[in-house]
């Protein structure tokens, strides 16, 4: 039965993810808010969507490992795994000014969460904390993107959805649809991994930075497949470093927000937090050093070793 929660669980984030996608940016456009905005927010947000709801309901159960290690865990699969495998396929240059803003800012909100959280806790105040420094970074994309005149879009459907605008009444359906199928998702989710880890004598950290973190994870991993695929390269490492920042942002801020999230033992946070900073720090030299301009098939295939052997680490 835990096992059947578990497929169920993932399968209702992956949908409710993808309505979610659909419906807020149709809506955004109903709105007049321009592609912008829209790529830069609230397609972010909604890709997102499944590890905050996530760790939201496991904060709210009394899970706290499980709400922090879906963070560390998403984070170091965007990067070794996604990442990793997406260049593995697909040659991936780097844009190097962009890259190089975005990966300092990620790198920077990396070392602050690993700081926040070494006293044992992130309290209420670091939550907040961590949403307004969301605002912000939104604010300056935005601003800097439109001195730019760069229009993102970020999904396939934006396009059809811009020149055929969805009527009200779908877009609602959708809204609901998805919020409720990302709140049974991660329920689900949530409900079939544990007994599962226990059963196995696996704690609830291992069993969120792998399996949890791994099907959260989906909805960036086929976005950035199909970015590289389509030669999209700024949206596909883009789309990596943008959900590593909103998840440590939007994700742990707004759980703290609603539940302080202490930290259960600090040691698995400083060996799973310098795997973190490890696999966000080595993505610096990997694209700007090493084979100027362009993540390589042999670094594609570096990171997904790194991230075998950190699996591995997990379980031993």
């Amino acid at each position: 039965m835990e096992y059947l929660l578990v497929v169920g669980g993932l399968l209702l984030l992956l949908l409710g993810g993808d309505l979610l996608v659909k419906s807020s940016v149709a809506l955004a456009v109903r709105l007049k808010v321009s592609t912008l905005v829209i790529g830069l927010t609230v397609v972010s947000f909604a890709t997102s969507a499944p590890e905050l709801l996530v760790s939201v309901e496991a904060a709210l159960q009394g899970l706290p490992e499980i709400a922090l290690g879906n963070v560390i865990g998403s984070n170091i699969a965007n990067i070794g795994l996604i990442l990793g495998a997406t260049a593995l396929f697909f040659k991936m240059p780097v844009p190097e000014v962009s890259f190089r803003k975005d990966w300092v800012i990620l790198s920077s909100f990396s070392i602050l969460m690993v700081f926040c959280l070494a006293n044992g806790v992130l309290s209420f105040w670091e939550g907040v904390l961590f949403v307004v420094l969301l605002a912000g970074y939104n604010y300056i994309k935005i601003k800097a993107s439109r001195k730019e005149n760069k229009l993102l879009e970020a999904i396939d459907d934006i396009e059809k959805v811009i020149t055929e605008k969805m009527p009200w009444w779908k877009i609602i359906v959708l809204l609901v649809a998805g919020g409720i199928a990302l709140r049974f998702g991660a329920k689900f989710l949530i409900d079939g991994a544990v007994p599962i880890a226990q059963s196995f004598g696996i704690s609830e950290r291992v069993i969120s930075l792998s399996l949890i973190s791994i099907g959260t994870s989906v909805p960036e991993l086929a976005a950035s497949l199909v970015a590289a695929f389509k030669k999209e390269n700024d949206i596909s490492l883009g789309n990596i470093l943008g959900s590593n920042i909103f998840n440590i942002l939007a994700v742990l801020g707004f759980t703290a927000i609603l539940k302080p999230i202490p930290v259960a033992d600090i040691s698995t946070l400083y060996f799973d937090g310098t795997w973190m900073l490890g696999f966000t720090f080595v993505l610096f030299p990997m694209a700007i050093f090493f084979k100027r301009g362009e993540i390589s098939r042999a670094e594609g295939a570096v990171l997904l070793f790194a991230y075998a052997i950190y699996i591995g680490l997990l379980f031993l």
